[in-house]
C-alpha cells in the first residue's frame, strides 16, 4: 500500500473508539456554509481506519487517507 495516488481523500479527526483490532473509529467534522440561509454548521462523520503499528489512544487526533478496502467498512488507514 505505498504507492502514491494523487487523487486519495484525507481527512483528519479525532479518535472515538480502538476496541476493534487493527481498526479504530475517526470522528471527522466538517465546517460548512447553508446554501441558501447561509448560516455556517458543523457536520460530523464516523470513519472506520486500518492502523498499523502502534494503536492510537482515544482522544488522539490522526490523519487518515484512502485506501482500497481492508474491510466491508474499512476503506482508511491511518498514515499520521
Amino acid at each position: 500500500m505505498t504507492t502514491e495516488h494523487h487523487n486519495r481523500k484525507t481527512f483528519e479527526g479525532i479518535v472515538v473508539s480502538d476496541k476493534m483490532q487493527q481498526t479504530i473509529v475517526v470522528k471527522v467534522d466538517r465546517f460548512v456554509k447553508h446554501p441558501k440561509y447561509g448560516k455556517y454548521y458543523t457536520i460530523s462523520k464516523k470513519i472506520k481506519a486500518h492502523v498499523t503499528g502502534t494503536m492510537p489512544a482515544i482522544g488522539d487526533k490522526v490523519t487518515i487517507r484512502e485506501c482500497p478496502p481492508y474491510a466491508k467498512t474499512v476503506s482508511f488507514e491511518v498514515i499520521a
